[in-house]
């Protein structure tokens, strides 16, 4: 979502349906069995080619998990990624949140190809467990991701990223990029989720346009798609995250409130209260 500084005024909280749950709550099990570790396995994370076309293979990434699972761990930022965080600009002095506060979610997810690959993405450590939630679902039911890749990897320029059709999470804006952060913004505190920008698009005020491109605005049932009443739309509701937050279109984009606050997820998917699909 584009916070603060060209957002039109928000839409109310969308009622989250009954979901189920039981799946999950291994997941939950899983996190307080000691899935969380002190370092991320980080090192893979490499710009991609600058000629790269958003529709290429995504680079596999080593993954030291069974590869038919979700496989999914939480870990602070390590030294390297911090510094690259940083080099990037994606975090500066006045940013609402930082090392301290920030988790890297390190998990596998079905590409566009039907391959397993291994991806990451940086948030907030209050919504790091709902996160590994939803995209467990996502990975049960083979929902495909083109890639999720963390956005310092793009030297931290949105635009850049959606090109690449890339999944990303924290992301503490600079002056001169679509709706540049404050200390409401969900993407700056590290509480937004933007999935498949291409598949996913959303109308920039600013040119009245569709970015990262119009080709999939219309919200027919396609490939990579989120809909209401979809299954990405229903694993993210059923945690209490609210999609496009906006009155204007941005498909790709959930967020836990604005402006962001501290999160506890609700709802049945929360608790591991087995409900409907």
């Amino acid at each position: 979502m584009r916070s603060p500084d060209f957002r039109p005024a928000r839409r109310g909280r969308p009622r989250a349906p009954a979901r189920r749950g039981a799946a999950l709550a291994a997941i939950s099990v899983l996190l307080a069995a000691g899935c969380t570790t002190t370092t991320g396995p980080d090192a893979a994370d490499t710009p991609p080619p600058a000629a790269e076309s958003s529709r290429s293979p995504v680079q596999k990434r080593p993954s030291p998990v069974p590869a038919r699972t979700v496989g999914a761990q939480i870990s602070k930022i390590s030294d390297a990624q911090w510094a690259r965080i940083k080099g990037a600009g994606v975090w500066r002095p006045g940013c609402p949140v930082g090392r301290a506060g920030l988790r890297r979610v390190d998990l596998n997810y079905w590409s566009f190809d039907g391959e397993v690959r291994r991806g990451g993405i940086v948030v907030n450590q209050d919504v790091a467990a709902s996160v590994v939630r939803v995209f467990t679902r996502l990975f049960e039911e083979r929902f495909p991701i083109r890639r999720m890749t963390p956005i310092e990897a793009y030297r931290g320029d949105d635009d850049a990223s959606m090109r690449a059709d890339n999944t990303s999470a924290f992301n503490c804006r600079r002056q001169g990029q679509a709706n540049a952060p404050a200390a409401g913004s969900p993407h700056a505190n590290g509480r937004a989720v933007d999935i498949n920008p291409l598949e996913n698009p959303w109308k920039d005020t600013r040119c009245s346009c569709w970015m990262p491109s119009a080709k999939d605005s219309g919200r027919t049932p396609g490939k990579g798609k989120i809909l209401k009443g979809g299954l990405v739309w229903r694993a993210f509701t059923a945690e209490g995250w609210i999609w496009q937050d906006i009155d204007v279109p941005d498909y790709q984009h959930f967020d836990t409130g604005y402006p962001s606050k501290p999160f506890r997820a609700t709802g049945p998917a929360a608790t591991g209260t087995p409900v409907g699909r």
